[in-house]
């Protein structure tokens, strides 16, 4: 592990998250009551004891920052860290032009803890992995650079980055022959012809390597300086590339309902149906995997309290998770993700919905299939997502899929 850096890139805009991503980072972004979504990358790191690692970081960072320096805290004594690196403008005034460039400007990082290989991950999906069983595919392959693939319908293709491998030699089905960034006329894998390899947007290089590819890269003025749309090309053209399937990779704890689940929360309805793969029975992400913990910061607070209203009525949920200072009085919640400190107040009702730190939803109000962003407040007797067009006009933004999301610290009036 002395020999490993991980990096993580948590630089991006997360547009397609908007409002959400208003006035924070995408990695920042709250999820399933307790978490951010960069908790899930780090916990994958630390699970699988990769302990020094630093988060590259450029927009609207200041709550990404504070969450890690006060979550993710590491032994100085034994020499780890995890540590935000903002944007620093060391060769030059200009922001990072892409995730390649975002490595390029920080080589200071890799000189000062000179590994044999690096770890680039993503900072904002959804998933369990060990990444130890990756990196020792990677070292025995003995090529300069390992992407993880996850499976995909082929019917789905153009919505990710495609690897294709070589079908013939003794690297068959591994070995990366191309890669394409949202093919309309991919070709199945030959074990599963329905399928295809997409890039989870995690890597593995071999240090040298790596230093090469991102130093020649900066020097391509041609080049959107991006991890996978020009430094994985640049490794596929000298046959030193190869995919990890992210099938194979076995988490403690996983079930076979779990197992390999990945999830790209990039829009406002992936990520709202990965907030509701949460709450099933037998959810197809399962939080309760105390073997490989998911790690956050808890604040003090109280357990979550479910009460009788005025009228006599009951608190109750079903179907949902309920976090820690929730308080759900004299009205019900199905179906839905309520985060700490939320308050459903009498004669309310919420159903399929989101509902992130202190929110409030007044008496008598309804909530159908919204994300409510952080000290929202739904005036008693109002709705949101009953009338979709009615809530579009008030400016809230609409998903393509009917999700109403309110943006952070609006007022929702009848």
């Amino acid at each position: 592990m002395a020999d490993v850096l991980a990096i993580v890139l948590a630089g991006g805009e997360g547009k397609r998250l908007m409002p959400l991503t208003a006035d924070r980072a995408k990695p920042a972004v709250p999820f399933g009551g307790n978490y951010r979504l960069i908790d899930f990358v780090l916990s994958n790191l630390t699970n699988a004891g990769f302990l020094k690692v630093v988060v590259l970081t450029q927009y609207k960072s200041h709550s990404l920052d504070r969450h890690i320096t006060k979550t993710w805290r590491m032994s100085t004594l034994l020499g780890n860290y995890i540590t935000p690196v903002p944007a620093q403008q060391r060769l030059g005034p200009r922001w990072f032009a892409g995730s390649a460039d975002a490595i390029y400007q920080n080589l200071n990082l890799i000189d000062d803890e000179r590994p044999k290989y690096i770890i680039v991950f993503g900072a904002d999906h959804i998933y369990r992995m060990d990444p130890r069983q990756m990196l020792q595919q990677h070292i025995e392959s003995g090529v300069g650079l390992t992407v993880a693939a996850v499976r995909q319908p082929l019917h789905e293709a153009d919505q990710f980055g495609v690897i294709e491998t070589e079908t013939s030699g003794p690297d068959a089905g591994r070995k990366i022959a191309r890669f394409r960034e949202k093919p309309k006329d991919a070709v199945g894998l030959a074990d599963a012809p329905d399928q295809v390899y997409a890039s989870m947007g995690n890597y593995i290089f071999t240090t040298r390597a790596l230093v090469d590819a991102v130093t020649r890269d900066a020097m391509n003025p041609e080049s959107k300086h991006d991890v996978g749309g020009n430094l994985v090309p640049m490794f596929v053209d000298k046959d030193d590339a190869q995919v990890y399937d992210f099938t194979q990779n076995e988490v403690p704890g996983s079930t076979a309902r779990d197992h390999a689940y990945w999830r790209d929360v990039g829009t406002l309805d992936s990520f709202y149906e990965a907030n509701m793969d949460l709450i099933s029975v037998h959810p197809v992400f399962n939080m309760y995997n105390y073997e490989w913990p998911i790690f956050t910061a808890y604040d003090p607070m109280p357990a979550a309290k479910f009460v009788r209203g005025d009228d006599g009525s009951g608190g109750v949920a079903y179907g949902s998770m309920v976090s820690p200072g929730a308080i759900i009085s004299g009205s019900s919640v199905e179906d839905s993700v309520v985060f700490p400190r939320t308050q459903v107040l009498r004669g309310a009702h919420v159903s399929a919905s989101v509902l992130m730190d202190r929110v409030v939803v007044e008496p008598g109000a309804r909530v159908v299939r919204a994300v409510l962003d952080k000290n929202v407040v739904v005036e008693a007797g109002a709705t949101v997502g009953v009338d979709i067009e009615r809530d579009r006009a008030r400016g809230y933004t609409v998903s393509p899929s009917g999700i109403v999301v309110v943006g952070k610290g609006q007022r929702v009036t009848a």
